[in-house]
C-alpha cells in the first residue's frame, strides 16, 4: 500500500518553482502535510575535450552566499527536450557545441521535497562558437583535468557536477 494525496494547493508559484502544499493519507491511515516544490527538470551537461579536459563554470549562488564552481546546467523550459537543452546551456554558459552528446542518467535531486529530475550529458568533439551567448547570470569560465578524478572531485560542492563528473569518467574508461 502506498501514500495517497488527499487534497493539494499551491503556496507559491514562481518563475522557476512553485510549492505545493498536499494533505497525504499515509499507508497506515494517520494524514500528513507535505511541502512539495515543483522544479522543470534541468540538464547538466559534463564538456570533455580531446585533451582529457572538462569546462566548467564558476558562479556565484544566491541560495548559498558563494561561488561555486560546478558543471554546466540549466532548467528545461517547457515541452524542451533534455539533450536541447544541453545544447543551449552548453552554448549559452561556454560558448561551446558538441559534437557528440551522450546522455548517461537522469535522477532525481532530492526527491523527499522536490520533483526535480537532472539528465545528465557526456558532452565530446566540442567546437568553440564565437562567444558564449545570452543569460542572466555571471559565469566564469574555468578548466579542470578530468583525471585524476579525485582531484576534480575534492573542488565540487554541488551534487549534479559530483555525479556528473563520475558518471561521465565511468563511461569514458568503459570505452
Amino acid at each position: 500500500m502506498k501514500n495517497r494525496i488527499l487534497s493539494s494547493e499551491y503556496a507559491y508559484e514562481g518563475r522557476i518553482i512553485k510549492l505545493r502544499l498536499d494533505q497525504v493519507a499515509l499507508a497506515d491511515g494517520r494524514l500528513t502535510l507535505r511541502e512539495v516544490m515543483e522544479h522543470p527538470g534541468a540538464a547538466v551537461i559534463v564538456p570533455v575535450d580531446s585533451d582529457g579536459v572538462v569546462h566548467l563554470v564558476r558562479q556565484y549562488r544566491d541560495a548559498i552566499g558563494k561561488e561555486l564552481l560546478e558543471l554546466p546546467a540549466g532548467k528545461l523550459k517547457p515541452g524542451e527536450d533534455p539533450a536541447d537543452c544541453a545544447r543551449r546551456e552548453l552554448q549559452e554558459e561556454l560558448g561551446l557545441i558538441a559534437g557528440r552528446l551522450t546522455h548517461l542518467k537522469s535522477f532525481y535531486s532530492s526527491p523527499g521535497f522536490c520533483d526535480e529530475i537532472l539528465h545528465v550529458f557526456l558532452a565530446e568533439d566540442l567546437a568553440w562558437e564565437t562567444e558564449a551567448g545570452e543569460h542572466e547570470e555571471f559565469i566564469e569560465p574555468g578548466q579542470r583535468p578530468l583525471e585524476p578524478l579525485a582531484a576534480l572531485l575534492e573542488e565540487f560542492e554541488d551534487g549534479k557536477s559530483l555525479i556528473g563528473v563520475m558518471l561521465a569518467q565511468r563511461e569514458l574508461a568503459g570505452r
